[in-house]
């Protein structure tokens, strides 16, 4: 089975709001999808991490690479692309295209063998896992609004992130923290992510110890990009001293990249995204590294629902796994597919055991945001 074409899908008109400082409009074009076909007829769907137009340049230049190579050996085809770019890859755009291509064609495999991406990936340790929420900060009366509208929805696991959290001072910090825990109550997870990958952050290695330790008088979870993604050694001591955990690795790709925060124990979760850092192929590499070093990984997951999917059965093939990341509200996770995915009343997804990532694109609504059929 050879691959024949390979069709992006622009995805604007529902983008949600990042929490970068400019902000995000819903016709902003962030995300796309990707659908790779088979000269069988079969078909498999991928998602990256950037928009229409970088997309499509780099999946023009890979053409000579993927055209006509196999639609069932991921693992081999994303290496081969991965390792005949050298110097234009190694991150960036041809990084992440060549993820949403991996996504697709495990997709692709799964559909061929019948069976689940989950059972390809090794085998399935669980049937379920637990989503969080995944929202920005705001002003105190519309965040607590925003938390007591997440937990509505069914999510027992919350993460807010971003704006203003960190913009203001340590007490203002503290009022959204006091407003989150008090409106969602002791029961529900509460994670925090500082956004501390938006470009010129300001903060080091001491705003983010006294962070952590308030942070831990409300029981956080966890504190996410506490520090700029590159400050290994930041990283390194701000793990061995705070009182909460520690995660970050969103914007690293490749294997590679992650390596050093895994061997230095730089931090507690690792969190790779499969629509940037490589595909599942690398993020199941990168898991199992985190699982050697005992190291928790958990996805991270602001993207689609192609992605929120091969989280899902990323998850149940890791013999240690706590939460997906989900986006929420979002319709590019909630209107793209025939059968969106479903909260049960314990707060857990459940998931697809259908063939491949068991999710099937609703055309009717991928026209509408992408204009295409």
């Amino acid at each position: 089975m050879k691959i024949t074409t390979i069709t992006l899908h622009r995805l604007t008109g529902g983008t949600p709001d990042g929490g970068w400082p400019e902000g995000h409009k819903p016709e902003d074009d962030l995300h796309t999808l990707l659908e790779v076909r088979t000269d069988q007829g079969l078909t498999g769907l991928g998602s990256i991490y950037t928009g229409h137009a970088l997309s499509q340049a780099a999946l023009d230049f890979l053409r000579p690479l993927w055209q006509g190579e196999s639609a069932l050996e991921p693992e081999r085809v994303s290496e081969k692309l991965r390792q005949s770019t050298f110097w234009q890859g190694r991150g960036g755009t041809v990084e992440h295209v060549i993820s949403g291509i991996d996504i697709a064609l495990w997709d692709l495999f799964g559909k061929a063998c019948n069976q689940p991406v989950s059972r390809l990936l090794g085998g399935c340790y669980r049937d379920r896992i637990k989503p969080y929420g995944s929202i920005l900060f705001d002003e105190p009366p519309r965040l607590r609004d925003k938390l007591q509208a997440t937990v509505a929805r069914g999510f027992r696991a919350i993460k807010i992130g971003w704006r203003p959290f960190g913009r203001r001072n340590a007490a203002f910090d503290e009022l959204l923290i006091r407003t989150a825990r008090d409106a969602v109550g002791p029961d529900v997870d509460l994670l925090v992510d500082a956004g501390g990958s938006e470009q010129f952050w300001p903060h080091g290695y001491k705003w983010a110890l006294n962070t952590a330790k308030m942070l831990a008088n409300y029981h956080v979870g966890w504190f996410e990009e506490a520090l700029p993604p590159d400050d290994l050694e930041g990283f390194v001591e701000l793990r061995r001293h705070s009182p909460v955990p520690i995660a970050g690795g969103e914007v690293l790709t490749r294997r590679q990249s992650f390596q050093p925060f895994i061997e230095r124990r730089a931090l507690d979760i690792v969190q790779p995204d499969a629509t940037k850092c490589g595909g599942l192929t690398e993020a199941r590499r990168i898991a199992w590294m985190c699982y050697d070093h005992n190291i928790l990984m958990v996805s991270h997951g602001w993207n689609t629902a192609v992605g929120v999917a091969a989280d899902l059965h990323l998850a149940a093939a890791m013999p240690v796994a706590k939460y997906v990341e989900y986006l929420t509200p979002s319709p590019y996770i909630e209107e793209i597919v025939t059968r969106p995915f479903q909260i049960d009343r314990e707060g857990y997804l459940k998931i697809p055991d259908a063939p491949g990532l068991g999710i099937e694109l609703n055309r009717e609504a991928l026209q509408r945001f992408s204009g295409k059929p």
